[in-house]
């Protein structure tokens, strides 16, 4: 073949070449041809890109594969021949199919089968029925929404070429709900009963109208685990009730204490004791005390007082409460919502102070910075949706996001002192550890 001098004949031959070889591959590869040197050729003058050539040879694949398995249902084709007794299953043309790859759908030509007779009718072609089964797209489009990809713009990040493209926008909405909602089922189904959870970080995050309650738990290793995640119009007991019993009915029994951390709730302290008694002992997350309390405050004292409840929290119990109890005598006299915020569940925040923690496991045990993470990664993927039409919806983006995240927790810091902490709040915190 002669090279083109200019860029509207190299055009010609490279569509050309890319026609025949479209045409002709499929040939190649189910009769066992030769099928590397026309590739080879290309490549090496550069007539074709590698990834067109890698598509039009998974296209030619495919129907070559469906050549053959169609043979074994109706013999070798044989061209112009339309006998056979009645009932005999005959080749008639071909027609357009669609086969799921794990990220696109490619448009083939597969062999069009028909019983002869005067009844007539179609006849699968089992590689073809095969491949319609597999539900790798839908899973594999998550992934990529959950990475940021919106349902209008999912068609240009696909790396084939145009004409094998046959995705919509409905198409790839109608494949995620499918996809998402398996995953709401695998999420709330999970048995729990044998991850031997010691600490359960509770939290909430609000997207439009909906009201988000995740639950992630940590293992006797220091393994953290999404437990669960529920929606409702707003964080109340009544909610977070049916997230915990939903916890106790996979395995998460009331059989030993727990340390709950939550972000000051109300409704979330209310329902634990509801739901795991009083017994268990709740440290409530310090970063959203002090945010509580600056957000009463003007902003040149945000800082000082900010300072000041960090360096209690790092005393002892009695030590730090006393400390911040002084500090709201204070604020009582110039801003007495600052100082009321400030006692309100004071105690709570210090209940890790009780016992011999390692800076490194009370670091981790005195917010909810844990589950925090997950939470902003929800944000993170979900960014690029506009309008939460309903709950369902959110609950449906949450777990997918969940899940996706949990592949990349680590171990809990300080987690090499857990069980000897835990033993400290068995002992020292109920005196007896059933």
């Amino acid at each position: 073949m002669r090279k083109s001098n200019t860029s509207r004949d190299r055009i010609k031959v490279v569509d050309k070449d890319r026609v025949a070889l479209t045409d002709n591959l499929a040939g190649y590869l189910s009769k066992g041809g030769q099928l590397f040197l026309p590739m080879v050729e290309l490549i090496e003058q550069s007539r074709i890109a590698v990834d067109e050539l890698l598509d039009t040879v998974s296209r030619a694949a495919i129907e070559a594969i469906l050549v053959i398995s169609a043979s074994e249902v109706a013999g070798s084709k044989q061209q112009g021949r339309r006998d056979g007794a009645p009932g005999a299953v005959g080749w008639y043309g071909t027609q357009r199919g669609r086969v799921d790859l794990a990220e696109r759908r490619l448009t083939v030509r597969k062999p069009r089968l028909r019983t002869r007779g005067p009844n007539s009718k179609e006849v699968e072609i089992p590689a073809y029925s095969s491949m319609q089964d597999d539900d790798r797209l839908g899973q594999r489009m998550a992934e990529i929404l959950m990475r940021g990809v919106s349902t209008r713009s999912y068609d240009k990040v696909l790396p084939e070429m145009a004409d094998t493209v046959s995705i919509s926008k409905s198409n790839v909405s109608r494949e995620f709900i499918e996809a998402s909602t398996l995953h709401i089922k695998e999420l709330m189904e999970r048995r729990l009963e044998d991850l031997d959870i010691l600490i359960i970080y509770v939290d909430g995050m609000v997207f439009g109208n909906h009201h988000l309650i995740v639950a992630i738990g940590v293992d006797g290793q220091g393994y953290k685990h999404v437990l669960g995640v529920t929606e409702g119009a707003t964080e109340n007991a009544t909610v977070v009730k049916g997230l915990l019993e939903n916890l106790q009915e996979r395995g998460v029994v009331p059989d030993r204490p727990r340390l709950f951390v939550i972000d000051g709730s109300k409704a979330l302290r209310k329902a634990i004791d509801q739901v795991y008694g009083s017994k268990n002992l709740v440290q409530r997350c310090r970063k959203h005390k002090m945010e509580n309390v600056c957000a009463q405050l003007p902003e040149d004292l945000r800082e000082s007082v900010q300072i000041m409840m960090r360096a209690a929290y790092k005393l002892p119990w009695k030590e730090g409460i006393a400390r911040l109890k002084k500090q709201a005598q204070w604020l009582a006299q110039v801003h007495p919502h600052a100082a009321t915020s400030l006692l309100e569940g004071l105690e709570e925040t210090f209940t890790i102070n009780r016992f011999n923690l390692s800076p490194s496991l009370r670091r981790s045990l005195g917010t909810t910075n844990i589950i925090e993470s997950p939470n902003a990664g929800i944000r993170r993927r979900t960014r690029r949706v506009c309008r939460w039409r309903n709950g369902e919806m959110v609950l449906r983006w949450a777990a997918t996001a969940l899940i996706d995240s949990e592949k990349s927790f680590n171990r809990l810091m300080g987690y090499r002192d857990l069980w000897r902490g835990y033993s400290r709040f068995c002992v020292n915190g109920h005196n007896e550890c059933t």
